[in-house]
């Protein structure tokens, strides 16, 4: 992959996580988002990626690479658009989403809360290169499928 791969990917993985940190605000919508945050963003932005021909997976290391930058970007462009949204939420309005990460986000200090935020985006980096490189064969696989069958 060259810069301007990455530099998609990265663009496009932060604008899923800004869309994702305010589709979990929504009550019901919540889990299901943050779901799709920790375990398909990667499925999401490579699958979107391939069908406009932004980028060209030849590998599963480039896959798995490229699954570990779409979940540790989406996720930091998730925190920074979801913490700031629940804090003033629940500061103002008196408004929980999630009672608690508001009061989390109230006793924690700074530090403690961009360590938990490093880990998390860590977290999500494993799972969504996992998924990126299933992705990754299940494309190859419907590929040679549809080879055969030509």
């Amino acid at each position: 992959m060259n810069k301007l791969s990455i530099k998609q990917l990265s663009t496009l993985s932060a604008i899923l996580g800004v869309l994702l940190g305010v589709l979990t605000l929504i009550p019901f919508v919540g889990q299901l988002a943050f779901i799709i945050l920790m375990c398909f963003a990667a499925v999401i932005v490579i699958w979107f990626m391939l069908k406009v021909e932004l980028i060209e997976i030849k590998t599963n290391k480039q896959s798995i690479v490229a699954g570990a930058i779409v979940g540790f970007i989406s996720f930091i462009a998730f925190c920074v658009m979801y913490l700031p949204l629940v804090y003033v939420l629940s500061r103002v309005f008196n408004l929980y989403s999630w009672y608690g990460v508001s009061v989390f986000l109230s006793v924690g200090s700074f530090g403690i809360i961009i360590l938990l935020v490093l880990f998390m985006a860590l977290l999500s980096a494993v799972i969504n290169a996992f998924t990126g490189f299933l992705t990754y064969y299940g494309l190859e696989f419907l590929k040679n499928i549809d080879n055969e069958n030509k």
